[in-house]
């Protein structure tokens, strides 16, 4: 669905510092593929270039066989939405329900339409009591929530998390990875996130490593979790559960607590 090919991107054309170098890879339709790097690593870069806010110097992209180009640009951003670190940045409303609805005006959803989709949305986020509020009055995770819901509305085929929770306390960040695997769970929409975070990581089903503007390593998370010379280099903190399980002789490490209450039960 998703094809990268070969991607090199600069901020200064006349460094010779990259932000990405010879990047490639794929990403299948309703795939939940996490982008795992350090500060720096390039997987910020990455995604404004999946969302064509940035274009780069070599290389393709495609989404759906589509390649990414002038013409294309409307197509490729209808197909994509994209949720930032900071929801404060995506407010534009004096209401949840303002916010929930502005792309839907932009886009000239019919007023029934929109207050249709705001309803359902707002609803699946478990914010249809906070309609009427200000987003500047909301707590982190739930302004979030909202920002997830505004993208949810505009039913784009792929969506990107970008650090989403960094920001979050620990309620906050319970309440959106929630919401984060019921869109999973749903097997209907493509799902990128850029973290840093393992924690996070382990919900996806392949992980994409970066280190240096390239791409270093890509597979399941435990697989990922295993190769301690890509841990090092992407200095990725491995999970509790994954450290706390590889300490116990005879029980193979696991980032699942389920898994591991269940080893130390037999």
């Amino acid at each position: 669905m998703i094809k990268v090919d070969n991607i090199s991107f600069k901020y200064n054309p006349n460094s010779p510092k990259y932000a990405l170098k010879n990047v490639s890879f794929e990403i299948k339709k309703g795939e939940y593929v996490a982008i795992l790097g350090h500060n720096g690593s390039g997987k910020s870069t990455l995604s404004k270039i999946l969302v064509a806010l940035l274009k780069p110097q070599e290389g393709s992209l495609s989404i759906d066989n589509i390649l990414y180009t002038k013409k294309t640009l409307k197509e490729v951003r209808n197909k994509i939405g994209i949720i930032f670190q900071n929801p404060d940045n995506q407010f534009i409303g004096s209401s949840v329900e303002d916010d929930i609805a502005f792309g839907l005006e932009n886009k000239l959803f019919d007023r029934e339409t929109m207050k249709e989709r705001v309803y359902e949305f707002a609803k699946r986020v478990d914010m249809l009591d906070y309609l009427e509020r200000e987003p500047q009055s909301l707590s982190g995770g739930q302004k979030q929530r909202v920002a997830i819901a505004s993208v949810l509305a505009l039913n784009p085929d792929v969506i990107i998390f970008d650090e989403i929770t960094s920001m979050l306390d620990p309620k906050g960040k319970t309440e959106v990875i929630k919401i984060i695997e019921e869109i999973k769970a749903s097997k209907n929409k493509t799902l990128i996130s850029i973290t840093h975070n393992m924690d996070e990581a382990i919900l996806a089903d392949r992980c994409l490593v970066f280190a240096g503007g390239e791409l270093v390593a890509q597979g399941s998370p435990k697989e990922i979790l295993k190769n301690k010379e890509v841990i090092e280099v992407a200095k990725i903190d491995s999970p509790f559960i994954y450290k706390l399980s590889s300490m116990i002789d005879g029980i193979d490490p696991t980032y699942n607590k389920e898994e591991l209450i269940e080893e130390i039960c037999k």
